[in-house]
């Protein structure tokens, strides 16, 4: 009878461990699966990052060169820039920081701004 306790014991501790493992992998995955997808994200052309970095040098931001291009000193300068105009800092060349500059929205950038505004 003792042997008999001990195998169902034994038994039932397994099943538990495995529907826990089970539970665990189910679980893993669903996270995974619900993970939001990023959405179309906000990009300037190289012309606006030109001019934003011409902006940047004159108020003493940016020490580099126009070149187009959104490298890490430009991002340091965007930083700078925004936080001193009351933006939100990001670093990051957004339509918000854009207009403070006086740099005109492409019609698309202006589509993707009004319907991100909320």
């Amino acid at each position: 009878m003792k042997r008999l306790l001990t195998a169902i014991l034994a038994a039932s501790l397994c099943l538990s461990a495995g529907a826990a493992a089970a539970q665990n992998s189910n679980t893993s995955t669903a996270n995974a699966n619900t993970a939001k997808k990023r959405g179309p994200v906000f990009r300037a052309t190289k012309e606006q990052i030109k001019q934003a970095q011409a902006i940047l040098k004159q108020r003493g931001f940016y020490a580099g060169d126009a070149t187009g291009k959104l490298d890490a000193a430009t991002r340091d300068g965007l930083k700078k820039y925004q936080e001193a105009e009351g933006l939100k800092v990001t670093g990051t060349l957004n339509a918000a920081t854009l207009r403070k500059m006086n740099v005109v929205l492409t019609d698309k950038q202006k589509e993707w701004a009004a319907a991100h505004s909320q």
